[in-house]
């Protein structure tokens, strides 16, 4: 009898980490939107770097993951920043 992964398991345990990594990146961006609406400035940037921070959990690729390399596969490193599987 061996062990296996159970890929539903490791699936939210890849969204925890993202959700985990993505928590002071859009803090960050909070500060930056405050700033650029105290000057006028364009939000559009920040905006839809924030969007893509929420919208990373519901990743396509996450469901579609057949096996944990695949999960690995998946971190957006230019969105969330250093993998925490390197």
């Amino acid at each position: 009898m061996g062990f296996g992964i159970n890929i539903t398991k490791a699936k939210e345990i890849h969204k925890d980490y993202i959700r985990n990594a993505r928590k002071p990146l859009l803090e960050a961006l909070d500060i930056e939107f405050q700033k650029a609406q105290e000057t006028s400035a364009s939000t559009t940037d920040i905006v839809a770097k924030k969007q893509a921070l929420r919208d990373a959990p519901a990743d396509s690729e996450i469901t579609s993951a057949a096996d944990t390399d695949a999960l690995k596969a998946q971190w957006k490193t230019d969105i969330l920043g250093t993998s925490p599987y390197s």
